[in-house]
């Protein structure tokens, strides 16, 4: 249970970090939250876990193959943002990123990379 606890704090204490990084200087902000630091602490946490090394290798390709079609998000947020609000921005957004996903997992599963369970 300590550790339960222990991932919980490092967690929230690094988004805590990065959401008062952007606060203060919005370039900054978005360097660290663009860094992969859920992908590194989930690895981190893996590890310590001592789970068999190809787990943490196949996190690590599934991710960078899941990262791909929501980058098209943080260009369109802003834009729509600025017209639309912030909640039906973010929503337009989530909608955006998962029809691409969804789109980029058909188009990968010809090349053999199977993305969805």
């Amino acid at each position: 249970m300590a550790w339960l606890i222990t991932k919980y704090l490092v967690t929230a204490a690094i988004v805590v970090l990065v959401s008062e990084l952007a606060r203060r200087n919005d370039k900054v902000g978005a360097l660290v939250a663009a860094l992969p630091l859920v992908t590194v602490l989930t690895l981190v946490w893996l590890y310590a876990e001592r789970q068999p090394a190809d787990r943490l290798a196949r996190h690590a390709w599934y991710t960078f193959w899941y990262v791909v079609p929501t980058l098209p998000m943080f260009l369109l947020f802003p834009w729509l943002l600025a017209r639309l609000g912030f909640w039906l921005a973010l929503a337009l957004s989530a909608l955006l990123t998962i029809a691409l996903f969804l789109g980029w997992a058909l188009a990968l599963r010809r090349f053999g990379i199977e993305l969805l369970p």
